[in-house]
């Protein structure tokens, strides 16, 4: 596939499947009736949850510094947050264009070189990756028999055992080509080496047990908020914790399909609480409430972000 092509697939196909997500989202749930029930929620929760997202956005910022001192930049924590801001608002354009705008916010105002400072997000990256690994690997256990049910009610024994074989046989290529350093299995090989290496290199900073630290708070900040907004609607009193979970994991995903999980969000919240016998209405208003609470956030620390970063710095070669 030709470069340019590529790149033009890479922002229009999330674009387009937002809108798609966001035309299905609405022919479940009429416009009129998701205002109806959004009026109803409870803001004073809603705002909770937005104050968890911002923490978690503090504690991110802060976590950066960890990884540059080593390299020996000394990073001011105010430019730290507001790239960090600022790379969630620039997600909502171009998905995962913000970790370059951030790193290049950086080399501009800080010094940092971009291979250096995009290197450190990539680290950053592969930690999150692993913490929500811990998260699935969690929920899986906690909800075995559940989910052991649900897939033999929704899936013929047949079916499973179809499953089962092609999941082994593709292990067992997996473990045949372990070698290979082209094609296909060559670059899943490389990635997941890339991912351990990325991972053991935390281990060798200064501040790897604050890193650590930080990161694990904040994944429970990001969990806080998904489980405080629930609270805000009298329908989804009661839910169950692994409703919970699992719609984190699902909501979780949709932000790195889509722009922002623009459409997607309420629909994979819909989609992992309908597996709990959660009517649709209430599931969709959560999703659009939640999103919409997120996204209001973004856009205004964001923005005031991209606003204030050369106000802030006009004076840093004096």
């Amino acid at each position: 596939m030709r470069p340019k092509l590529k790149k033009v697939l890479t922002i229009v196909i999330p674009i387009l499947l937002s809108i798609a997500l966001v035309w299905y989202s609405l022919s479940k749930v009429p416009l009129d009736t998701l205002i109806s029930e959004a009026k109803g929620a409870d803001f004073r929760w809603i705002a909770l949850s937005v104050v968890c997202l911002t923490i978690s956005h503090v504690s991110r910022a802060y976590r950066w510094l960890f990884m540059l001192e080593p390299l020996g930049y000394k990073v001011k924590f105010k430019n730290s947050l507001m790239a960090v801001f600022a790379t969630y608002l620039i997600n909502y354009g171009i998905p995962r264009s913000g970790e370059i705008a951030r790193a290049s916010i950086l080399t501009n105002y800080e010094g940092v070189p971009f291979e250096k400072g995009f290197g450190t997000i990539i680290a950053e990256r592969v930690a999150d990756m692993i913490v929500m690994i811990f998260i699935i690997f969690i929920t899986l256990i906690l909800q075995f028999e559940f989910i052991v049910q649900f897939f033999s009610e929704h899936f013929s024994i047949n079916t499973l055992i179809i499953i089962g074989i092609i999941v082994l046989v593709g292990l067992v290529l997996l473990f045949a080509f372990r070698k290979s350093k082209t094609g296909i299995i060559g670059k899943v090989r490389n990635f997941i080496n890339g991912i351990i290496e990325g991972a053991l290199s935390i281990f060798k900073m200064e501040k790897k047990w604050a890193f650590i630290g930080h990161t694990l708070f904040i994944w429970s900040m990001y969990l806080l908020m998904f489980y405080t907004t629930t609270f805000a609607f009298d329908s989804l009193s009661g839910i169950p914790i692994a409703a919970v979970l699992i719609g984190f994991i699902s909501a979780s995903f949709s932000i790195a399909a889509t722009n922002g999980g623009t459409g997607a969000y309420p629909a994979a919240v819909y989609a992992a609480f309908s597996i709990f016998g959660i009517a649709k209405n209430p599931s969709f208003a959560f999703g659009w409430v939640l999103w919409g609470s997120q996204t209001l956030m973004t856009i205004i620390l964001g923005g005031m972000s991209l606003i204030m970063l050369p106000i802030y710095n006009k004076n840093k070669d004096s």
